[in-house]
């Protein structure tokens, strides 16, 4: 294809094909700019051109679409409060208010409660996995414990001496 032949091209169909791309996706443009550079880089040129860009046209604004649909939703996802309980209340405790208290709590003990209550972990596995001392980890999670207490307004529990 000769450059003015392909200048012809791009001024007679590029408006109408953003405005058909318009009606799929939000960048219109950039789907007609890649659609002309891949046509481009064909070795050998269409039977029919001006079709072959419409399919091209419409087959990226479909994609670009979905692309778009799921940054949304992953963004969405992304925006949404951490969900730490599942159950809305366990055993009188108040799911919300604890997830605040544990979002007030420093990272670093906020880390080992979760990794020691959810996760299962034992201090040693916390501390390989922190970069801490177990002794370290098992301050932080008593440090945190404490602050979740006082923030919940929750007694330590009283153990028997058999426990």
């Amino acid at each position: 294809m000769r450059p003015d032949d392909f200048v012809r091209l791009l001024d007679t169909h590029g408006p109408p094909l953003i405005l058909y791309a318009r009606q799929w996706c939000d960048a219109p443009e950039d789907v007609v700019q890649e659609a002309f550079l891949k046509l481009v880089s064909l070795r050998q040129l269409p039977r029919s051109v001006v079709p072959w860009l419409y399919r091209v046209v419409r087959n990226a604004a479909l994609d670009a679409n979905k692309a778009a649909r799921r940054r949304q939703r992953r963004e969405a996802a992304a925006a949404r409060p951490l969900r730490w309980f599942v159950e809305p209340g366990i055993e009188g405790l108040d799911a919300t208010a604890a997830v605040e208290a544990l979002q007030g709590l420093p990272e670093a003990e906020r880390e080992v409660i979760v990794a020691r209550l959810w996760g299962g972990l034992s201090f040693e596995d916390i501390a390989s996995v922190s970069g801490c001392s177990a002794s370290t980890a098992f301050r932080r999670y008593q440090a945190g414990l404490d602050a979740l207490r006082k923030h919940l307004g929750v007694p330590c529990p009283i153990r028997s001496p058999n426990d």
